[in-house]
């Protein structure tokens, strides 16, 4: 065999060894969440180890900012674009702030989604409702005024004043009223941005500007958790109501104590499961994210998008005291 022969031998079979190697390395996925140390997203990621697991190609990159500021996810956005990952899932503290920097994601070949917390459409290929945003609004409105039959001033707590999932909630909510629930008044929306002690100062305000306050409605697990230490702290258990959306192992202690009647939520790992079912999907299998399209999500099922490109994942459900302890154990060993 003459040289130039092997050489272009030796070129062939070196370049296929690049591509085998290329697609045997796992697919890097990010799971970018609002702020790292919030139990909700804890959960998330261990349903996404889940789905990685099950997928057999993937590796979860679980990252997020320490503070709940679309600047701070900016700046994990823009690593994870130099570490060239294959996609992003990301749960948003602001859906128009986050645009840019996704779009130069998604131009550098980066799949990118939105989940429980969405991204304006044209900074992401789709996005993950955890359940249908009315059905939420009505049902964190439902959660305080079945324990009020004569009705009663009520206040949210909710996370950032940007929050995408938490707004959407909210306005939800103050569409049913009028009709469904014309003997609750909404007398404030004040914001905590998922920080403890914000969300701690937050309640002590509420209960201080309206003293005839029959309820907190917290649309946020770390709201909720903080309003109801405060109702507890300040001895206003059967005078003031907490509710919301919590996670039961969290939050057990307050239904126990009567500080809450009820909460919902839906379930967080399978959330995070999901997203990384329909991130893998787009990336590896090509998947066309377009309106009308029915994707796979795993053992979750299946989710068919709108108009927007969005979908939603399940009815949340409600935590009483008739079930606080089994659903409590159960996301404590999962989560």
């Amino acid at each position: 065999m003459s040289f130039l022969k092997k050489l272009m031998v030796t070129a062939a079979f070196s370049a296929a060894m690049f591509v085998n190697a290329a697609y045997a390395e796992n697919v890097k996925i990010a799971l970018v969440v609002k702020s790292l140390g919030n139990g909700f997203f804890d959960a998330a990621n261990k349903g996404a180890q889940e789905a990685a697991k099950e997928l057999g190609d993937v590796d979860i990159i679980y990252t997020g900012p320490t503070k709940a500021t679309a600047e701070a996810q900016i700046e994990v956005v823009n690593s994870l674009i130099a570490q060239k990952v294959n996609a992003i899932a990301i749960s948003a503290n602001d859906a128009d702030a986050l645009v840019p920097v996704l779009k130069k994601a998604m131009e550098r070949g980066i799949t990118v989604i939105s989940w429980d917390s969405g991204v304006a459409k044209e900074g992401r290929q789709l996005h993950l409702n955890p359940s249908d945003t009315g059905l939420i609004g009505e049902t964190i409105i439902k959660l305080a005024a079945d324990y009020l039959p004569e009705g009663g001033d009520v206040a949210i707590l909710s996370a950032s004043s940007t929050a995408t999932n938490q707004n959407s909630w909210i306005e939800a909510a103050k569409k049913v009223l009028p009709a469904k629930f014309p003997k609750i008044k909404l007398v404030a929306t004040v914001y905590g941005d998922d920080d403890s002690a914000k969300s701690t100062d937050e309640a002590k305000g509420l209960l201080k500007s309206y003293p005839n306050l029959k309820a907190i409605i917290a649309p946020t697990t770390v709201g909720v958790v903080a309003a109801a230490q405060v109702v507890t702290d300040e001895n206003l258990i059967g005078k003031v109501n907490v509710t919301g959306l919590a996670l039961p192992s969290e939050f057990k202690k307050f239904i126990d104590n009567g500080a809450s009647q009820a909460v919902a939520l839906w379930n967080p790992i399978d959330l995070g499961y999901s997203a990384v079912y329909l991130a893998h999907d787009l990336a590896v299998k090509k998947e066309e994210a377009k309106p009308g399209a029915t994707l796979s999500i795993g053992r979750v099922g299946k989710v068919t998008l709108d108009d927007t490109n969005s979908a939603a994942m399940a009815p949340p459900f409600q935590f009483d005291k008739s079930n606080i302890e089994k659903f409590s154990n159960i996301f404590s060993s999962l989560a």
